[in-house]
């Protein structure tokens, strides 16, 4: 059976099998800041500022997901370009299985614990029971939130990435219309916000896993799962640097919020969630592109065909610069458009807002080559360097300026911190891609 991730490199091809990736991941960050927009318009700012708060907390508990979800892609991409195929199902099948354990525990502690867990996380007296409105019924979808996106990467690695598109858009889709008739029509408040999110996941989860179960003659399907420590601890360290990258911006995310409060209260945290979502927003394009060709790069990694390889690489490094000038120009344009979007007749925080995505518009320079660099590592099973890459970039590289110049800056000096952390991280990722490329040969 011929594997699509078998294919002539160029970069028409490398784009077009990334695309379906692309949209997919433009689409689920559109819709994943939805409940943003919604509770910002139809409620207030302080609900904005609520839903920024709990937000990492998701983030928090699928980290593992992710971390086996991205480095289990990549052993498995590995053993399909080696024929494996028997053995790639079994460990799709466990890895599947483990990761809904692992969710179902992490929402019980996280509803018996949530109040500590919410101020720990930068909540006040006044805030928290909007953010406990909030996280209530989150817990209850982080169980489909898991399996929706361990799917979406194997749908990928499976060679069929517009499948995950498609489910990933009727997810969206039903998220936006219920976040409408959850807050403006059934007035559940914050609540109606979490509940439209969880819709969107279980549509997504249950699509996903009726095809791998009846899909029997793909690259990928559902079968008997299998024990396999030795396959979880290496899709756990081919995957590290997705974890420890989600846990690090949560981390961040958390660190900020606290900064802002104490700065600006919570017109400040309304102010950086409108700077992150724009973030989200317009990086989504390389990001899925990375994500995208990631397969394609462990396979012919398991095939050892070298030659591929270093196209793949001198071809990405070409697109990533292309898409990593746009976005950082179309910052400017779309800045005032976005806070406005958010909170709109609150002028205090749009501009706040738009001067933090002026500053923040450096950081696109650079990001593009930095997730690339922690991405195509990941896809060759290298995940210490993958790791150390990404712990440096969304933690260590950002902790440090944040700790240092808001004391000094105020506000502006959150601002600063972000593009700071992507531009100390370019020099740590240059000097992976020289110190590598003789063990990969990818150059």
């Amino acid at each position: 059976m011929k594997n699509s991730l078998n294919m002539k490199i160029t970069p028409v091809s490398l784009l077009k099998y990334a695309l379906p990736t692309i949209l997919s991941t433009v689409f689920m960050n559109v819709y994943s800041l939805v409940d943003s927009l919604f509770v910002s318009n139809l409620i207030d700012t302080d609900a904005l500022s609520a839903v920024n708060i709990v937000g990492p907390l998701l983030a928090i508990t699928l980290a593992i997901g992710t971390m086996i979800a991205a480095g289990g892609s990549a052993l498995i991409a590995k053993q399909l370009g080696e024929e494996k195929d028997l053995e790639s199902k079994q460990n799709f099948s466990f890895f599947l299985v483990f990761c809904v354990m692992v969710s179902v525990i992490f929402a019980v502690v996280g509803l018996i614990f949530r109040q500590p867990i919410l101020y720990a996380m930068g909540a006040d007296a006044a805030l928290y029971p909007t953010c406990e409105a909030y996280a209530i019924p989150l817990m209850f979808v982080i169980p489909f939130a898991m399996i929706g996106m361990l799917v979406q990467m194997f749908f990928v690695t499976a060679g069929k990435p517009g499948l995950g598109f498609g489910l990933s858009l009727i997810g969206g889709v039903l998220n936006i219309i219920f976040d409408y008739v959850l807050i403006a029509v059934i007035p559940l408040g914050v609540a109606g916000a979490a509940y439209a999110t969880g819709i969107g996941y279980v549509f997504q989860s249950i699509a996903g896993l009726a095809y791998f179960i009846f899909k029997r003659n793909g690259s990928l399907s559902l079968v008997k799962p299998k024990w396999n420590g030795r396959a979880l601890l290496k899709a756990c360290g081919n995957g590290m640097s997705e974890m420890v990258g989600m846990l690090s911006i949560s981390v961040t995310m958390v660190a900020m919020n606290i900064i802002l409060m104490q700065k600006a209260g919570s017109d400040g945290v309304a102010a950086g969630a409108i700077v992150l979502s724009a973030q989200t927003i317009l990086s989504a394009v390389y990001m899925g592109y990375t994500m995208g060709i990631a397969p394609v790069i462990s396979f012919n990694y398991g095939g050892q065909n070298n030659e591929n390889l270093q196209k793949i690489y001198k071809i990405a490094l070409r697109t990533i610069g292309i898409m990593s000038v746009f976005t950082c120009i179309a910052m400017f344009p779309a800045a005032r458009p976005i806070a406005r979007l958010y909170a709109e007749g609150v002028e205090n925080v749009i501009e706040m807002a738009v001067n933090g995505m002026y500053i923040f518009s450096v950081a696109f320079l650079f990001m593009g080559f930095n997730l690339f660099a922690s991405s195509m590592f990941t896809a060759f099973n290298d995940g210490r360097t993958s790791a150390m890459l990404s712990l440096f970039r969304t933690l260590i590289f950002l902790i440090i300026p944040l700790l240092i110049l808001p004391p000094m800056l105020g506000v502006l000096g959150v601002w600063i911190a972000l593009p700071m952390a992507e531009v100390l991280s370019i020099i740590m990722s240059v000097y992976y891609f020289k110190k590598k490329k003789s063990v990969y040969h990818y150059a």
